[in-house]
């Protein structure tokens, strides 16, 4: 008995071939980790499976009842014959990972094998063998996720069962017995034992593979994080030679090169005395790539670098894409081919897309940057039409009355609209800008309200050197005008305020109109309102304009009461809260 246990656990050297080669397909790692097989995928279980029993079967040996001889491999058996195997070790591995339809599938491909080889227990055996598939059908519901002792017990338990039926079914009842009392045990061990061992292969192959896996998703997630911050600029001389300086700590290869389609851009490690930066690209190899748009491998047959006694021997030289477009490549240099191993391809060839994808990001943000700064432009450079004739039909009107006066509202146009214009030019003003921009428009307004607005100013000057976005103050204030005393009959006033307080500069703007309602202070600035009377456009852009310069603390703030007027401003971090970093301090006023 010992001497038979251990024979059947030497041939289970075989099973282990089996169990690394079945990894290798994806239907089988499909059923570890449980997703659900299509019906092509569960005829190749099936069949291969199937098969697995059929090598159980004939890896086995053939025992004479009578003479109690053991043959070491059977291939027909005579009456008197039966055969101790590793067979219900595949159709149990097909139940439990494949369900009962692999289960009895495979059963049925092992059993009716095991039956036409013959001998008293051919019958038993072959229907145990399918009875086994069911069995372990069942317990792949019970246990979606296979346990090593799961896959003992069931091995042991189908065999178990082959030798009741072996009992029940196979005469003349004494061999039955004698086969049983010589065979069971052993076999029972033997099946249970190469259950949990093909069991165990598998996932620790698997188990090693997803480490591998996971192991460079860390490694390109680390090199993501580090490079992208270099690369958000594009690709030059800086922020290649910081990527390559990264790739070479990270991969740790001989050297790390990237070109754009016509330039060495960087460098780093063994080479570098001839692989100089901003020299011409060097090798036809990597022309070839530039060309292709295709990675290639190179040995030292066709690097061909122009320096024979280069120690680089072997590249592996991948495109950088945008758009679909090569424009450069990324480089990674060995010492000879034999260290390109597979791994090491597959991993470059994800830097270089995950390189490109990075540049996509930085064209995309340029791209962003563009269009918002031309949107913005675009409304600095709006002036209304009716503000526009409203002053040139008052500038007329002066002319025969009062041409000094209409001379100074000339000259405040002129300016109003030059600074206009010249906004769009600018991504910074002063205060002193700003206000004397509000100065022209506001002294237009006086004149067209005559006798009915006044005007307040409180300004601190040694705050007027703050740089903050053009065409800031003026459109609060046109606002105020438009909006707030537009149905004041007198005494309509506009008071514009700018103080410096601790480590911030304040800039309101108040009048004395009709006021707004609290639903819309909440969404002025923050969204554009449709309303009869405006959409809040202006409103809204200035607060982008300031939260993009200097955050969300220099947001419009908005105070007001119906019927007794509003406050809208802004706070901005003096210039040296700014350079030293300081400016935290959140608006309250």
């Amino acid at each position: 008995m010992l001497e038979l246990l251990l024979t059947m656990l030497e041939r289970l050297g075989i099973i282990v071939t089996i169990a690394f080669i079945l990894t290798r397909f994806q239907f089988f790692r499909d059923m570890i980790y449980g997703e659900k097989l299509n019906r092509h995928q569960q005829y190749t279980a099936i069949l291969f499976f199937g098969f697995f029993g059929i090598i159980g079967t004939y890896s086995g040996l053939s025992l004479n009842t009578d003479t109690q001889v053991f043959n070491r491999w059977a291939t027909e058996l005579s009456s008197d014959e039966a055969l101790a195997n590793s067979r219900v070790i595949g159709v149990v591995l097909a139940g439990l990972l494949g369900g009962y339809k692999v289960g009895i599938g495979a059963g049925l491909i092992a059993g009716i094998h095991r039956f036409t080889l013959g001998g008293f227990t051919g019958i038993a055996c072959g229907s145990a063998t399918i009875i086994s598939g069911i069995l372990a059908g069942f317990f792949h519901w019970k246990n979606k996720h296979v346990k090593l002792t799961t896959a003992f017990f069931i091995g042991a338990l189908a065999e178990s069962v082959q030798m009741l039926i072996i009992l029940l079914i196979a005469r003349p009842l004494d061999k039955a017995f004698t086969l049983v009392e010589i065979i069971g045990l052993p076999m029972i061990i033997a099946n249970g034992l190469g259950s949990a061992l093909f069991l165990l292969i598998i996932k620790n192959v698997m188990n090693e593979e997803e480490k591998a896996g996971a192991s460079q998703a860390q490694l390109a997630l680390r090199i993501a994080d580090q490079t992208l911050v270099y690369l958000r600029k594009g690709l030059n001389t800086d922020s290649a030679l910081a990527v390559c300086t990264i790739l070479h700590n990270e991969i740790q290869t001989k050297a790390v090169a990237l070109t754009n389609l016509t330039d060495i851009l960087a460098h780093v490690g063994v080479g570098d005395d001839h692989h100089k930066p901003n020299s011409p690209i060097q090798t036809q190899i990597t022309r070839d790539v530039i060309q292709n748009g295709k990675m290639i491998v190179a040995n030292d047959q066709t690097i061909h670098c122009r320096v024979s006694s280069c120690p680089l021997g072997a590249a592996v030289i991948a495109p950088l894409k945008q758009r679909g477009e090569t424009i450069g490549t990324l480089k990674f240099y060995f010492s000879n081919d034999k260290e390109v191993t597979s791994l090491a391809i597959e991993l470059i060839s994800g830097l270089s897309e995950l390189l490109s994808n990075q540049l996509e990001i930085s064209e995309a943000d340029k791209a962003y940057q563009l269009a918002k700064e031309a949107e913005i432009k675009a409304l600095q450079a709006q002036i209304s039409p009716h503000f526009l004739f409203n002053s040139l039909n008052i500038i007329v009107s002066l002319i025969r009355i009062d041409p000094d006066k209409a001379r100074k509202l000339l000259v405040s146009l002129s300016h109003f609209l030059r600074q206009n214009l010249s906004t769009t030019t600018v991504n910074k003003t002063t205060l002193e800008q700003e206000l004397k921009h509000t100065k022209a428009y506001l002294s237009i307004e006086e004149t067209r309200f005559v006798d009915k607005l006044k005007v307040i100013y409180e300004i601190d000057e040694d705050a007027l050197l703050e740089k903050i976005p053009p065409l800031t103050l003026q459109p609060i204030v046109e606002n105020a005008i438009t909006h707030g005393i537009k149905d004041r009959d007198h005494d309509c006033i506009i008071k514009v305020s700018i103080k410096k307080q601790h480590t911030m500069t304040y800039v309101k703007v108040i009048d004395n109109g009709h006021g707004i309602n609290e639903e819309k202070v909440k969404r002025i600035g923050k969204e554009t309102i449709q309303s009869e009377s405006g959409s809040g456009l202006a409103l809204y852009n200035v607060n982008r304009r300031l939260t993009m310069m200097f955050g969300t603390n220099s947001a419009l703030f908005i105070k007001s009461e119906l019927g007794k007027g509003s406050t809208i401003g802004f706070a901005i971090p003096r210039a040296e809260e700014i350079i030293n970093g300081e400016y935290n301090q959140s608006v309250n006023s």
